[in-house]
């Protein structure tokens, strides 16, 4: 693969970003370990996870994508080669929110379960309005001079509100966001595009698109009159029943039987293509499904097939 990195703040990432929702989920430890050990060793560095994983599964509590992670860092020995971006606010069976209580004892949950002394990336998972953007910066400043958190950023959090928390970032010269980690993908762009991108784009966030292949939707998968067996098949198929879902799935069949691949591939290949995003996130619950995730960020799209996905997610 070429050596693409991007900048996030000081870090410098793999561009796909592998997703932990799905440790402690559609994958259990072991298969959790055999896809981080394929990820890296494809030279990949980027993993993103939540103190929230995966607490929707019957039985779970949340936590258990970060204990898979600490526990695979503690028998691989390689923390320090890994980017690690996990979130707090999200809570269980509450969501936690994000007074300064919540954000500093949030992290110390984390750090333990991820068993480690700091966290990269640290984002707030969805804003909390009830508490002053003063607050919320202020905490997240402590966290950076005391070494627990290296880099912030924000998901789930609408223009004005970043745009207020970037001003007293500024402003108070305190830690500021440095990503910004959106719901986008080609069959929902205007969860990102419009006020909230233009945020991004003037303030020089790096972008990470979460739900990037639409729940799978994006991978080509869902045919009209196929069931797919995942637990993610009710939101995906939704989208075979929009006209824009189909015309979508057309030209990304297109796009791909130019280049040989996947549409998983030309999915995230047109998000990397987009302005300020860096690296989309993407899951995968076995080793199988990752050489097409991996192939993204080596497939350079022409401006006629940009130009053709973007007229068929219009």
């Amino acid at each position: 693969m070429a050596d693409n990195t991007q900048k996030i703040g000081d870090l410098s990432v793999f561009p796909l970003s592998l997703g932990g929702n799905v440790f402690g989920w559609t994958a259990n430890e072991a298969e959790s370990f055999r896809v981080l050990d394929a990820y890296v060793a494809a030279g990949g560095n980027f993993i993103d996870t939540a103190d929230v994983y995966s607490a929707w599964v019957p039985g779970n509590e949340g936590g258990e994508s970060e204990t898979i992670l600490g526990n695979w860092f503690a028998s691989r020995g390689n923390r320090s080669d890994v980017v690690l971006a996990t979130k707090v606010g999200a809570g269980v069976p509450e969501p936690r929110g994000l007074t300064s209580s919540a954000i500093k004892a949030g992290v110390e949950e984390s750090l333990q379960r991820l068993r480690t002394d700091y966290i990269d990336l640290y984002y707030t998972h969805y804003d909390d309005p009830s508490v002053p953007v003063e607050e919320i910066i202020t905490t997240l400043d402590e966290l950076v001079r005391e070494g627990k958190v290296r880099e912030i950023a924000a998901s789930n959090v609408g223009a004005d509100r970043l745009e207020a928390q970037l001003a007293f970032s500024t402003r108070e010269n305190l830690a500021r966001y440095v990503a910004l980690q959106p719901h986008y993908n080609l069959v929902s762009r205007d969860t990102f595009e419009g006020e909230l991108s233009e945020v991004a784009a003037r303030h020089d966030l790096a972008t990470i698109p979460y739900y990037s292949l639409a729940s799978g939707f994006l991978t080509g998968k869902y045919r009209p009159g196929t069931a797919v067996d995942s637990p993610r098949s009710t939101g995906a198929a939704k989208y075979l029943e929009t006209e824009r879902g189909q015309k979508v799935l057309a030209a990304l069949d297109d796009v791909a039987a130019n280049h040989r691949t996947e549409p998983a591939t030309v999915a995230l290949a047109w998000l990397l293509a987009q302005p300020t995003v860096a690296a989309p996130l993407a899951s995968a619950s076995s080793t199988a499904q990752l050489p097409a995730l991996l192939a993204s960020v080596d497939l350079k799209l022409t401006q006629p097939e940009l130009d053709l996905l973007t007229s068929a997610s219009d």
